[in-house]
């Protein structure tokens, strides 16, 4: 164990126990992560997150260069908490794109080093398994090495009842058109009386983890998501990421977790307003700290801003997402700090560099795709 971290220990004793199971590389228990969220300052959360991420990751942040593709805003769930959808009568307020909206889209990217596209929307009864199927496969055609995440689990539910084929015929049926993984969209948070308060007509916390399982026992990896500062109280988000560390034990399936801030513009929820830096802060390192078997935690910048993405990192974190190119509206919708979220490559890094950290470009599934030095030109 470093001197430094000793020193910790002695200094706070109140936390000698926790202090020194993460230091050493043990697992925390459901009733120290509340106690970490409740009375631990902010310090020592910094120091205890960091040892963890620097263990796992080193001194490297990753990024990857990808684009966003919203289908459609129009949806037929009425989350509270969503600033963003439209119901299917307000169809003036909205979208839906054609498939050659959609595959125009990605041939705007061509001859550029894009290595991810991220395609999820509102769940549109049009925009079925069979067209979706039909999409990836001209996705694949037009550009084979394109990664291509897509759809939440929301999504994948409703597409799969209506088809009327089980989760794992549905996901076999996606990853033969080209599907390659899914986000971690949908989650919010999984306890039941909560989850039923703020979306309580879509998709339950047992679907949205079943559907992941299924993904993880076909090979195909995920990413996970919890939305935080809303309802939701300190134990219900322990209890979210000790759901999600059950799972991961059992399948190795998930690439990252990824806390997202409730956003109050415009919904339902408004009334509630928005936590805190400080509260973001926290939530990004007792994530850190408690998702012992999550090997990256990812800031996603378009929503909390350059600004924060950028402080997160001695907090745990050690993804930044990618370069988005104002693909998304999701959270600017909601009031998010990035109205236009696009970075270049040379803005990430930098934005990287800042910190202290090392950028590394890495693809969908966490291979390196280039190392930056701290001096190297970014061609964007």
């Amino acid at each position: 164990m470093d001197t430094n971290y000793k020193d910790l220990i002695t200094a706070d004793s109140h936390f000698k126990s926790i202090s020194e199971k993460v230091f050493l590389g043990k697992r925390i228990t459901p009733e120290e992560g509340l106690r970490l969220f409740d009375e631990a300052d902010l310090g020592l959360l910094a120091t205890l997150a960091n040892a963890v991420r620097e263990r796992l990751n080193g001194n490297i942040t990753y990024f990857n260069r990808n684009f966003h593709i919203e289908p459609t805003n129009l949806c037929v769930f009425t989350c509270k908490f969503c600033s963003y959808s439209r119901l299917l009568k307000q169809k003036d307020e909205g979208w839906v794109l054609s498939e050659d909206e959609i595959l125009d889209r990605i041939k705007s990217y061509d001859g550029k080093p894009i290595t991810e596209v991220h395609i999820v929307g509102g769940v549109h009864p049009k925009l079925d398994l069979e067209f979706f199927c039909e999409v990836l496969r001209k996705i694949k055609k037009l550009r084979p090495e394109l990664h291509i995440k897509g759809f939440t689990a929301v999504e994948l539910d409703y597409m799969f009842h209506k088809a009327k084929v089980s989760v794992k015929e549905g996901l076999q049926m996606l990853k033969d058109a080209g599907l390659g993984s899914l986000p971690g969209g949908g989650a919010e948070i999984f306890d039941e009386e909560v989850r039923n308060q703020i979306c309580g007509d879509k998709c339950t916390t047992e679907q949205w983890l079943y559907i992941h399982e299924t993904a993880h026992t076909l090979g195909m990896h995920t990413n996970a998501t919890m939305l935080y500062g809303h309802l939701e109280k300190y134990e219900h988000r322990i209890d979210h990421m000790e759901r999600l560390r059950t799972l991961q034990d059992k399948t190795s399936g998930f690439n990252t977790f990824i806390p997202l801030k409730y956003r109050s513009q415009d919904n339902e929820m408004s009334y509630l307003g928005e936590v805190s830096v400080t509260e973001d802060l926290r939530n990004y390192a007792v994530s850190r700290i408690y998702l012992d078997n999550f090997r990256h935690i990812k800031a996603y910048w378009p929503m909390i801003g350059r600004t924060v993405a950028s402080l997160s990192q001695a907090f745990g974190v050690d993804d930044l997402d990618g370069t988005i190119d104002d693909s998304t509206k999701i959270y600017s919708l909601a009031g998010a700090e990035e109205q236009t979220p696009v970075l270049t490559t040379e803005q990430l890094t930098q934005l990287i560099r800042s910190s202290g950290r090392t950028p590394v470009e890495r693809d969908t599934l966490y291979n390196v795709v280039q190392e930056y030095s701290s001096e190297e030109t970014v061609e964007s």
